[in-house]
């Protein structure tokens, strides 16, 4: 293992049999440690850090109270990210199945049997995640399929750490990551046509970047966010 410092940080880099890179930011300990392949040169790195090095200061910063703070207990007054915009959260309690809807003043409108649990709550807002992330990727991988020349057997939503999205070519199935509800749809848009992209190439070689520079030039800028958001490009 050894260590690189950008903007007076110390990142330990720690070389595995991986694809990507990945940055984690261990709050309590202060503590930054890059994982990335291999075959990586320092300057690929260095310039891999240099671009986070205000995420990493923001994460840095935070105490264990500010995350407590952070957490949400899906209470009228919460706030949701959804497709990159802040959203009130509302909650009504009624006897009639639970269900979220959006209301006319583009808030979220849950209604809840009485005395239902946060756990309970975050439950019934992932699953309508779900739903509007699964209407969007339908349209998008239909969009693409044209474009591409490619054909999806199949696509999934499933919570995923490390990934935004991943495909299997063999089956050629595509599974996507559910925080990316969270994100601007341009960036939705971006993983998808990463992983279909795939089909055509399975690996991240020099033809694949090509492909997609020539699909969709702007696919850098569109996927920034979710760098930022601690997660390395798609798989």
């Amino acid at each position: 293992m050894s260590s690189i410092t950008e903007g007076g940080i110390t990142v330990e880099v720690k070389r595995k049999k991986i694809k990507n890179m990945y940055l984690r930011v261990y709050t309590e300990e202060k503590r930054v440690v890059l994982s990335c392949p291999y075959h990586l040169n320092s300057e690929h790195i260095q310039n891999f850090v240099r671009d986070r090095v205000s995420w990493i200061r923001k994460h840095l910063k935070k105490d264990i109270s500010e995350r407590k703070r952070e957490d949400i207990t899906y209470i009228t007054g919460d706030q949701l990210q959804i497709w990159g915009k802040p959203v009130k959260l509302k909650v009504y309690e009624t006897a009639s199945p639970p269900q979220v809807v959006h209301g006319c003043d583009s808030a979220i409108l849950m209604f809840v049997k009485k005395n239902s649990t946060s756990i309970k709550r975050k439950t019934i807002i992932e699953k309508w995640c779900r739903g509007q992330l699964r209407e969007a990727i339908g349209l998008y991988i239909s969009k693409w399929e044209t474009i591409l020349n490619v054909k999806v057997s199949e696509f999934g939503i499933k919570k995923m750490k490390t990934r935004w999205g991943t495909c299997n070519i063999r089956d050629k199935r595509i599974w996507l990551n559910l925080d990316l509800v969270k994100y601007n749809v341009m960036c939705l848009e971006s993983v998808v046509v990463h992983e279909m992209v795939h089909l055509l190439e399975r690996h991240h070689s020099a033809r694949f970047y090509r492909l997609m520079d020539e699909y969709l030039p702007d696919w850098r800028e569109r996927e920034r966010p979710l760098r930022m958001g601690g997660i390395p490009s798609p798989d």
